[in-house]
């Protein structure tokens, strides 16, 4: 038998909204496994709103979920947690990403699910976990990085710390729920149980931190980790650099370090005791900086100063824009930019799928639902008539959305 990816035969019911479990989700369905995303009525995702906007559909709402199959219920009526009562009997996995607590009050909780399904894996996705004094706060990526140490350590030294302008926090956590997800499945499959995974934007925004916490605490607190403009605190060359257009990302460490000082014709650099270890290199940054800016502004263009340092073996890449990068031949080459057709919105441009597989090379064609447009189709697996689906959406338990023809 021909397997469609990886994941082909787990099946899904996704209570995600937004991002955080959305991405997991769509890493999900893009491996092959066949998704129901269940969304509250009376209007669905809260993302369905959100730009960019074209015919009524929204492209946020298309990037996080296509290939899912929709279906709108109102969560509070008791005959939809009956409705997730049935199709729980027969799913591999629920991911929700409500604040702890929700998922209890609705009746729908791991422990109402696994008594119905000993096998189930259900993966809860919050800011701050399941338990802890912060758990029963609602939080977003931003509030999470607050927490984390992370915001604080990007900005200017003497000025206020800022704030990244994508969801790193909510797509890294995301993925990290995907790779418990996976893991806890191939645990079931030999002969492990089912169980609960507790994954938190906090947590896994505070496994970024490479250096800082360590070296904050193997120092006896000498290294205070501290937010540092376009240049890194500890480790010196890295950082910003000013080129005749555009700023470029330089890093020379070890071996990368002797190339750097060829390329700028600072070779004496390596008799100066200034620079004889990176802790010298980081104290006396700003004359690295000096010298490096100054080589930079002698080359003709900043494509040119790419290119030397490049075949010089020196890291080094020009800080692009979104749209620079959106139509950078690699990108392009690789589909990490992916141009994707919705059958309301048309063409759009998207993050492509970033995870590859050499058993399956291509990226599956997927459509996202409309709202409630799966209903039919979902509940009458589970043994609802037609009559029983139009009677629960008379009555607001279901909902849906005219689907253009």
């Amino acid at each position: 038998m021909t397997r469609k990816h990886v994941l082909d035969g787990v099946k899904v019911l996704d209570f995600t909204h937004v991002l955080a479990g959305p991405t997991c989700t769509r890493l999900m369905v893009e491996t092959g496994a066949d998704v129901i995303k269940v969304e509250a009525a009376p209007v669905g995702d809260m993302v369905r709103f959100m730009p960019a906007l074209k015919n009524g559909r929204s492209g946020y709402y298309i990037q996080q979920n296509r290939g899912k199959k929709a279906i709108c219920l109102n969560l509070r009526d008791k005959r939809a947690q009956e409705i997730v009562h049935k199709l729980v009997k027969d799913v591999d996995v629920v991911v929700e990403n409500f604040t702890p607590g929700v998922m209890k009050r609705l009746n729908i909780d791991y422990e109402t699910l696994s008594a119905i399904n000993p096998n189930l894996i259900m993966c809860s996705i919050s800011a701050f976990g399941q338990q802890g004094e912060l758990s029963n706060l609602p939080g977003f990526d931003y509030i999470a990085q607050a927490y984390a140490g992370v915001i604080d350590m990007i900005g200017e030294e003497d000025g206020p710390p800022y704030f990244p302008g994508l969801g790193m926090g909510d797509v890294s956590t995301g993925a990290h729920a995907y790779g418990a997800v996976t893991a806890a499945l191939f645990h079931r499959e030999r002969g492990g149980s089912g169980q609960h995974l507790d994954i938190a934007l906090l947590d896994c925004l505070f496994h970024c931190h490479e250096l800082n916490v360590q070296g904050y605490d193997g120092s006896g607190g000498e290294l205070v980790p501290h937010r540092s403009g376009a240049h890194h605190f500890a480790v010196a060359p890295l950082g910003l650099f000013k080129g005749k257009e555009k700023y470029l990302v330089i890093i020379a460490i070890g071996a990368q370090w002797n190339n750097l000082l060829k390329v700028i014709g600072k070779e004496e650099f390596n008799d100066d005791p200034r620079f004889a270890d990176n802790a010298g290199r980081t104290e006396h940054k700003q004359v690295l900086i000096d010298a490096i800016e100054t080589w930079l502004a002698s080359t003709e263009s900043d494509d040119d100063a790419v290119r030397i340092l490049q075949e010089n073996h020196v890291p080094v890449a020009p800080v692009l824009s979104v749209p620079e990068a959106m139509a950078h031949p690699h990108l392009i080459e690789r589909q990490t930019v992916r141009t994707v057709t919705d059958r309301a919105f048309g063409d759009v441009k998207v993050p492509g799928m970033p995870l590859r597989f050499s058993a399956f090379p291509d990226f599956p064609d997927l459509q996202a639902g409309f709202l409630g447009e799966h209903n039919s189709e979902v509940l009458s697996s589970v043994g609802y008539s037609e009559s029983d689906i139009k009677t629960l959406l008379d009555d607001g338990v279901l909902a849906d959305e005219p689907i253009p023809t």
